[in-house]
């Protein structure tokens, strides 16, 4: 994957890994606020999240919700890093105030920040993947391209 030139309206969230990261979830990932993760996690990337959807500026959530917009996901931990494309939706609501999903598919709830994305936790870096599982610190940033 390559890096991301995007230059629109950004948010980045800072998390960290956990010894139960396995990154192994075949249409989804997720960051979540909570300082825990169980083994059924598979989707988890990162705990203890800074930041959630409900945070997020009132300018980037809609540029988010135009059905044209490409959205950018770079994820970084551990001096690797991992870029995947997906797109905004109409009925994006950034109201979640606990975690974070970027999906494959176009299924859309409050924690949906992004849909149609070219990568799932199973799909992504296995070393960055392998960083977060020794608990490394996890950067994401989400950028809608203009």
């Amino acid at each position: 994957m390559t890096r991301s030139t995007a230059t629109g309206p950004s948010e980045t969230v800072r998390a960290r890994g956990h010894e139960n990261v396995t990154g192994t979830h075949a249409s989804t990932w997720e960051l979540t606020s909570d300082d825990w993760l169980t083994p059924a996690g598979d989707c988890i990337l990162g705990i203890e999240a800074d930041r959630v959807p409900a945070d997020f500026h009132r300018g980037f959530v809609e540029a988010c919700r135009d059905a044209d917009a490409t959205v950018v996901a770079t994820l970084r931990a551990a001096g690797h890093e991992t870029v995947v494309t997906g797109r905004g939706h109409p009925e994006l609501t950034f109201e979640d105030d606990r975690s974070l999903v970027v999906r494959t598919s176009d299924y859309v709830d409050d924690r949906t920040v992004m849909v149609g994305a070219d990568a799932a936790a199973a799909d992504l870096d296995r070393d960055l993947v392998a960083a977060l599982a020794d608990g490394a610190d996890l950067s994401l940033t989400l950028c809608v391209e203009q």
